[in-house]
């Protein structure tokens, strides 16, 4: 099986991959830096990021869906992640998320790979998106209701012991 065809759509800058274990470096450049995780209860020790990519492999492996990475297409360079984490699999209701590296961030790349994985997500017969973002992470926000998600409630997010606003887009 060619896993490029189960994957949300490239967009106009971006192509998604699956993490394998080939790619932990690219992990530990993203969730290793402790700027790029500070909102989402970094800075990880280099167990804790190989503990997190073992996990996007393992979502991969049981759902068909992870926090994909993300490489630009005009250079092939790594970006970030997007994509989802399971969270009710009975109803078809996953966590929407994205984290970027550094040099990626402001350019509006988490709302252009968000918007190809909610309709990934549609055409996978997903009932709803759930997304949070660190209280000061208005740049979060903005792009949550840019893509159509609503604010529901907030809940605390377990690494950063916050209360988080969460939001949902039904879909």
């Amino acid at each position: 099986m060619d896993p490029s065809r189960d994957l949300p759509a490239a967009t106009e800058r971006l192509t998604f991959g699956v993490w394998g274990d080939e790619n932990l470096p690219l992990a530990e450049s993203l969730w290793g830096d402790p700027v790029v995780t500070e909102l989402t209860g970094g800075p990880f020790t280099p167990e804790a990021v190989a503990q997190r990519h073992t996990q996007e492999m393992e979502n991969w492996r049981r759902y068909h869906i992870q926090y994909w990475p993300l490489f630009r297409r005009d250079d092939g360079a790594f970006v970030g992640c997007c994509g989802l984490r399971p969270r009710n699999m009975e109803e078809r209701v996953a966590e929407l998320g994205f984290q970027l590296c550094r040099d990626s961030w402001g350019q509006g790349l988490a709302s252009e790979a968000s918007s190809s994985v909610i309709k990934w997500a549609r055409m996978n017969r997903f009932s709803a998106l759930i997304a949070g973002h660190h209280p000061s992470n208005q740049a979060s926000k903005r792009a949550l209701v840019r893509l159509g998600f609503s604010y529901t409630h907030d809940e605390i997010y377990p690494p950063t012991a916050q209360m988080e606003p969460c939001y949902c887009l039904r879909l």
